[in-house]
């Protein structure tokens, strides 16, 4: 796959509970990934969308038909309307992480203004881990 043409995975997700609470839809999140895609000249290769299902673990169906496609190098970039859409574990994120700089696919987060793409977005993802790990700890201790 030519690595110039970004060639985009457009990953929307809702619980019940999350569009309930937040009122980010899958419509919602298609239309401003759409837009980012356009603004940015990404060509979209296919919108995975999930509904009704948890991120608490990285087994859905449409999450691991994306990660195939990018293995089989249909694509080179997952967009997000923000990370906890894509996952909501932090041994997940290091994973998918790893996996992403694996088969060269950048991950952008638009809420987080995260882009895997440079050294600052791979540091910030990685400090955002740590982050999110420090506060489960913290509260481990509390209980």
């Amino acid at each position: 796959m030519n690595n110039e043409r970004k060639i985009a995975a457009v990953y929307i997700r809702v619980s019940t509970e999350d569009q309930s609470r937040f009122g980010h839809s899958l419509d919602e999140q298609e239309e401003k990934l759409r837009q980012l895609c356009e603004l940015k000249g990404y060509e979209i290769y296919k919108v995975y969308r999930e509904e009704g299902v948890s991120a608490k673990n990285t087994n859905r169906p449409k999450f691991q038909e994306m990660m195939e496609d990018m293995k089989d190098e249909k694509i080179n970039k997952i967009i997000v309307y923000k990370l906890d859409r894509l996952t909501r574990s932090i041994k997940d994120l290091e994973v998918i992480c790893n996996t992403l700089e694996e088969y060269n696919c950048d991950l952008e987060s638009v809420a987080e203004e995260i882009n895997t793409s440079n050294a600052n977005g791979k540091f910030f993802i990685r400090m955002l881990t740590i982050l999110a790990q420090l506060e489960i700890s913290m509260l481990d201790h509390i209980d």
